[in-house]
């Protein structure tokens, strides 16, 4: 198991990993799953805050202003859904480009911003970034929210030809329950007031604890996803020992000793991506020793460049797809913050506390 706890190591570790994002970060700032390749906001912004972990401020910076050049008038962003993306049954790479594929507007995709700029605060603490970038935080949010039912659920994406089905997905809501949470933080720090943001949170909250029928309803077999299963847990929705029992319902079902969590139920594959994020969520419930141990499996799904593959076929022990996307070294970074506390943003997703309202 490899520990950083000093800067400077966590530095040194990672050094191919942040050149992986580096080197897919495009002159305009923003960063794609490939070369040439798709584009989605969230996935962007998780490889923005690993560069903001390992302080590379002027790419950070740069990854920020392509997002506030690029939000369309109502709030959102255009991007495209990695399962529409075809992988090459003999290559295992990702085929096709930016512009052949279609684009949405995700709310999910769209509040992350929040969590990003909040991130960026409790890193840098620069009230002035927070000030240059609440104006399209609060347009985001104004359109997730927007999307919100008086149920609480929030629908997955803007009506369109690429969205018809009006649904709303359970990870994703569960995502957006921690973007509102920061969103409303860093309206405290701008001493501005955001009550009904705060009901909405409430109400976001209550809807995915108490009301499982809202999510996943044109989905046949959604429950085989890994997220599902641990993120209302990340997300800080569930805690305590419903979310030991949540966990320990599923555990074997999901997590491969020695190998790491999968994507899937019913696939022999696990992904670092989730192997990750797992490791946060048990760091979230005290199992600080199980955090440490499922991350340390990642380390076997790294590659000699010091960037991390997408995931791994355990059964025909190949990498599955043979990709090296940026946000998936991004999502061991931030959960090695977490951990080992390598920079001031390390409690983000361990931390749910609201900031006093006015």
């Amino acid at each position: 198991m490899v520990e950083m706890k000093h800067f400077k190591d966590a530095t040194s570790y990672f050094k191919g990993s942040i050149q992986r994002i580096l080197d897919l970060q495009r002159k305009d700032g923003s960063i794609t799953w490939f070369s040439n390749g798709i584009f989605d906001p969230w996935n962007h912004l998780e490889s923005v805050m690993a560069l903001n972990i390992l302080k590379h401020q002027n790419e950070k910076k740069i990854g920020f202003q392509f997002l506030k050049n690029t939000q369309l008038s109502d709030g959102s962003w255009n991007g495209q859904l990695g399962s529409d993306v075809e992988i090459d049954e003999i290559e295992g790479r990702f085929k096709g480009n930016e512009s052949a594929e279609k684009k949405i507007r995700d709310t999910n995709f769209t509040a992350y911003i929040a969590t990003a700029c909040w991130h960026d605060y409790l890193i840098n603490e620069s009230e002035e970034f927070l000030k240059e970038m609440w104006p399209t935080i609060e347009m985001a949010i104004t359109f997730v929210l927007s999307y919100q039912s008086k149920n609480g659920e929030v629908r997955w994406a803007a009506q369109d030809d690429s969205a018809p089905d009006d649904d709303a997905l359970l990870t994703g809501c569960c995502s957006i329950y921690k973007s509102l949470e920061c969103a409303i933080n860093c309206a405290s720090i701008l001493n501005i007031e955001k009550k009904d943001w705060r009901r909405s949170l409430v109400e976001l909250g209550s809807a995915i604890k108490n009301k499982p029928e809202l999510f996943d309803r044109t989905w046949e077999s959604k429950d085989r996803f890994s997220m599902d299963w641990y993120y209302p847990i990340l997300s800080g929705v569930i805690c305590n020992d419903e979310a030991e029992k949540r966990l320990n319902e599923k555990w074997n079902i999901f997590v491969v000793d020695g190998i790491g969590c999968k994507c899937v139920s019913d696939q022999p594959w696990v992904t670092v991506a989730e192997t990750a994020e797992l490791s946060i969520a048990l760091l979230k419930m005290g199992r600080e020793k199980d955090a440490k141990e499922i991350l340390s499996w990642a380390h076997k799904w790294r590659d000699n460049d010091g960037a991390y593959w997408m995931g791994r076929q355990y059964e025909k022990n190949v990498f599955w797809p043979k990709e090296k996307p940026p946000w998936t070294s991004a999502s061991v970074i931030l959960a090695y913050d977490s951990i080992f506390k390598i920079s001031k943003g390390s409690e983000l997703f361990l931390n749910n506390n609201l900031l006093n309202s006015l």
